[in-house]
């Protein structure tokens, strides 16, 4: 299944939009945002954990890494709170779960081949200082892409330019871009050479997972 494969083009999908599906494992539903190539391929999805769910154990092929949304995500490598950006990169593996319920944003296959790094961040932890309304934290950085965490106060401007395509995940509060109001779970994918000039609305946002990426190779 191809689902907005085709990365010359401007994508969002609000959290309205949602399809829910359940996946292979009992208790655990995923929502499609972008696939290449299907059951395993390059994607990014939202996963929702109920409680005392898990998902089979599973090596990383191509690397993963997510940002857990809401509730408490688990594995063999420890507890990972609401806030927590993880990285697993290629010949790590895992059996994800959650006691309690969590729900989580996870990107497939997208890892430069020689990243072997693998960590977790708090990402309210890594916040440098705010700059006209604007508080960022760099979560990381290698050739192939750039993964931030930004706050932003009503009425500052988030600004990039990368080049490689920029996706954007809203964690709370809203922005505006392109016409669009994006609120909590709004997903955004611009095409290369595409800037992104985005506002924050009367209820500021959090804003996750904002990636330069190489446009992808199948």
């Amino acid at each position: 299944m191809e689902l907005n494969a085709d990365f010359d083009t401007r994508v969002v999908v609000h959290s309205d939009q949602f399809e829910w599906n359940a996946s292979p494992m009992v208790g655990v539903d995923r929502c499609m945002l972008n696939s290449i190539l299907g059951e395993v391929a390059r994607a990014t999805t939202i996963v929702r954990y109920a409680p005392k769910s898990k998902f089979s154990a599973h090596p990383h092929t191509s690397g993963e890494e997510f940002i857990v949304l809401d509730g408490v995500f688990q594995d063999e490598h420890g507890e990972f709170p609401e806030g927590t950006y993880v990285r697993n990169p290629m010949k790590t593996s895992h059996t994800p779960g959650s006691d309690k319920s969590c729900t989580i944003h996870v990107k497939l296959w997208q890892f430069n081949m020689e990243d072997r790094n693998q960590f977790c961040k708090t990402m309210a932890d890594e916040l440098a200082e705010s700059v006209n309304g604007l508080t960022t934290a760099e979560l990381h950085r290698d050739a192939q892409e750039v993964v931030t965490y930004s706050q932003i106060a009503t009425g500052s401007v988030l600004h990039k330019t990368d080049y490689g395509g920029i996706e954007i995940f809203v964690i709370s509060g809203s922005v505006i871009e392109g016409g669009d109001t994006l609120g909590k779970g709004a997903w955004l994918r611009l095409p290369d050479s595409r800037a992104l000039s985005a506002v924050a609305g009367d209820d500021s946002g959090k804003y996750g997972h904002l990636a330069h990426v190489k446009p992808p190779t199948v």
